[in-house]
């Protein structure tokens, strides 16, 4: 006799009340009550072989023909790969993968889109809408996982599309739909069939308040990769990453850019992140380059400092940490004598829906605070790439040669960087480099 934890698997010969591996509490049950020893059934085997033997031709990525989609996943989808896609409600994921059907679809691979959130009249609509019609693209509104196992018999796709795995049920099982019950026995079912007939699958997952996705996390342990879509709603970026990939990296980022008519990749997703292409420089504005997984991004850091009206400071910030700016703020204040913020509200926001997390960015956050209370516009063309110490010492970041050559390639041709960092960094040419020791010294 044993019990099991319905959330991760997680097994023991007692019961407990927490389970000690997921922390889930109440989800340990009896498995095997009433035998004193299992048997397991010996099955002959087709025997082990090398692993210099081992056919690696099926574990050959396919190509879904939509870039950004086959960047994040290693050069696309693994036939018998099983991806499980979160996000957000309303960022986009069904439009992302409707188009991911009809590119895989119109060079001659079948796709078999089962929706159990809409009709098929309404997935209809948007196909027209986003230019998704293809004769090799199969719909199916259903909600019964036997049903969606019996279209697999008959239409033997290459690609299924589940959207969501949380609106399918067993009949064979207890449970409402989404329940853990049922959606631990649905994902079972779907990878096998995956597995077995090196079917590529797509899941799409829902997630709970805490941005956690919903269900057991045996679901996560389960799946081959795990994916999530990112974005403002108000903005037109979304942003794709992996989080678990058994078929390639897990630092590489997809860039889409939400129109009416759809989604598309986003080779090139700086231009977004800018309010100006070129010319003048308004004050508070200061340019830096932040590293989405390999990818770097030009952004634009706006700053506005303003007499406070009642004697009571104000600090607001959008797309960068508040404890972060605060934090320049304190510096500045102390290290700079001209820059005073003591009884100013300050305004921090980035362009075009951008998040900066990464230290890299924090000189570019002071030198566009200081260009906002002084007044005085930074250079045209021109990037800050540097990690500020509370003592207001500039710090090297992570690949600043790979930022630097982006920021060339944009067109910039002046830069502030660590004192040091250009050690063993080749400067492209055009642009000129200065190296400051403290953030003083680049104000």
């Amino acid at each position: 006799m044993s019990f099991t934890c319905t959330e991760c698997g997680y097994s023991t010969v007692k019961w407990l009340g927490r389970c000690p591996e997921c922390q889930a509490w109440g989800t340990l049950e009896e498995k095997g009550a009433g035998s004193t020893s299992v048997k397991t059934k010996v099955k002959k085997s087709s025997g082990a072989k090398s692993i210099t033997e081992v056919d690696t031709t099926l574990a050959v990525a396919k190509r879904t023909f939509v870039d950004e989609f086959d960047r994040v996943l290693g050069g696309g989808i693994v036939p018998g790969g099983v991806i499980l896609l979160s996000g957000e409600p309303g960022v986009g994921k069904s439009t992302l993968l409707l188009d991911v059907a009809a590119r895989a679809a119109k060079f001659e691979s079948t796709v078999l889109y089962v929706t159990g959130e809409e009709s098929a009249g309404q997935v209809r609509l948007r196909a027209d809408r986003i230019n998704a019609l293809e004769e090799n693209l199969l719909l199916a509104a259903e909600t019964d996982l036997g049903a969606v196992l019996g279209l697999i018999e008959a239409e033997n796709p290459d690609l299924l599309i589940v959207d969501s795995i949380q609106t399918l049920a067993s009949s064979e099982v207890d449970g409402v739909p989404g329940g853990v019950t049922q959606v631990r026995e649905v994902a079972a079912a779907l990878i096998r069939e995956a597995k077995s007939r090196s079917l590529s699958t797509v899941l799409v997952g829902h997630i709970t308040k805490d941005g956690t996705i919903a269900g057991p996390r045996l679901l996560e342990h389960l799946v081959d990769v795990v994916c999530t879509f990112e974005g403002e709603k108000h903005s037109r970026l979304r942003m794709l990453r992996a989080i678990k990939n058994r078929f390639g990296p897990t630092d590489e980022v997809g860039c889409f850019d939400m129109e009416e008519n759809g989604i598309k990749s986003l080779e090139d997703p700086s231009g977004l992140f800018l309010s100006r292409a070129s010319g003048s420089t308004p004050a508070g504005t200061c340019l830096t380059v932040n590293q989405e997984g390999k990818r770097p991004l030009l952004v634009e850091v706006q700053s506005l400092v303003t007499e406070a009206a009642a004697g009571q400071t104000r600090r607001s910030v959008s797309g960068v940490d508040s404890s972060r700016v605060a934090m320049m703020i304190a510096v500045l204040s102390q290290k700079v004598s001209a820059a005073g913020f003591a009884k100013s509200d300050v305004f921090v926001a980035t362009v075009g829906g951008a998040k900066l997390v990464e230290p890299a960015n924090d000189l570019a956050i002071c030198l566009s605070l200081a260009s906002a209370a002084l007044g005085r516009a930074l250079y045209a063309k021109f990037v800050a790439i540097g990690e500020i110490s509370l003592s207001g010492e500039i710090r090297n970041v992570p690949n600043l040669g790979q930022r630097l050559s982006e920021a060339a390639r944009l067109g910039m041709t002046r830069a502030i960087v660590a004192r040091g960092a250009l050690r063993n960094v080749s400067i492209p040419d055009g642009m000129v480099v200065k190296e400051c020791e403290h953030v003083a010294e680049a104000v």
